[in-house]
């Protein structure tokens, strides 16, 4: 409930403050993050249309990759446009609806993109463990299976988080210090109690964030093991080879992830914070294709 004895009124937009510095120092940053989004967009299309074109790469792994970057694609735009528009005027508003699903989306989008790193996961587990019963595990249908309970599970979680958020009280002060709206930021300038809200995000995270990466921890685990038992260098080199790629994925999503989220401390400012959030919504989305352009022959041979 909103403080007693005060005259305030509903929210009906916000204010982002983005980067608060001087003129030339934000155009050359929107020129720069320009050009990132420009190569994120183009770089995961590149990889939609290769997988969906070439034959070679007519498999499950690459079926997933492509899917991957469907998500990418949906985060950074969801995030950019709104970000360069609030460089080159110093700040925007945002109408609360726009807010809420502008949090909507990127929540489901990274929901969605766990849950996709971890059916990838499970894709190379089932390679590299169980390797004589792989084409009857990964078969077509399987794959479109897993990839759909991927994307409902994501944005079906997710809507349960913008529900209770959207139903607290803003008033006062409307004015968010991010570049985009976040469940932290909006919580900050909520005057009703959070208490429940904060208990949900935890416990919808255990499904959508925690259950996960226990899965992807074990798979690899498995994979390791299975790697160390092959006999010859050649041999364990080229079976890490074809997960490699998606190790090193997994290790950046979970790094920003958990760099945002989960370990930072009050002494750190909000400068800081948005740069770790730039990183984790922008520069992760441009650096997927990048590392399976460069990592896979497979690509290369189809581009």
């Amino acid at each position: 409930m909103p403080p007693q004895g005060k005259n305030l009124t509903a929210v009906t937009e916000f204010f982002l403050l983005g980067f608060q510095s001087g003129y030339i120092l934000r155009f050359v940053l929107f020129c720069f993050l320009l050009l990132v989004y420009c190569g994120t967009v183009f770089g995961n299309l590149l990889i939609i249309v290769l997988v969906s074109t070439s034959k070679i790469l007519h498999t499950p792994m690459y079926f997933f990759i492509s899917q991957l970057s469907i998500s990418d694609i949906l985060l950074t735009t969801n995030i950019a446009p709104s970000m360069l528009h609030n460089l080159l005027n110093d700040g925007a508003t945002i109408s609360f609806s726009g807010c809420i699903a502008q949090f909507y989306f990127f929540d489901g989008t990274e929901a969605c993109e766990c849950f996709l790193l971890t059916v990838m996961s499970y894709d190379r587990y089932v390679a590299i463990c169980n390797p004589l019963h792989y084409v009857s595990i990964m078969t077509s249908a399987n794959c479109m299976k897993l990839t759909m309970l991927s994307w409902f599970l994501g944005f079906s979680i997710t809507l349960l988080d913008t529900i209770t958020i959207s139903m607290l009280i803003f008033c006062g002060s409307n004015v968010i210090d991010h570049f985009f709206c976040d469940f932290i930021p909006l919580l900050d300038v909520a005057c009703s109690d959070t208490f429940i809200v904060q208990v949900e995000v935890y416990l919808l995270s255990i499904p959508s964030i925690f259950i996960p990466t226990t899965i992807i921890i074990y798979s690899y685990v498995n994979i390791v093991l299975v790697i160390l038992r092959i006999p010859s260098s050649i041999g364990r080199q080229k079976a890490f080879s074809t997960c490699s790629s998606h190790l090193i994925v997994v290790s950046i999503f979970y790094w920003t992830l958990f760099s945002v989220y989960v370990v930072p401390s009050k002494r750190q400012t909000m400068t800081i914070t948005k740069i770790l959030f730039l990183l984790y919504t922008v520069f992760t989305p441009l650096i997927n294709p990048v590392i399976y352009s460069f990592r896979n022959k497979e690509i290369k041979k189809a581009a």
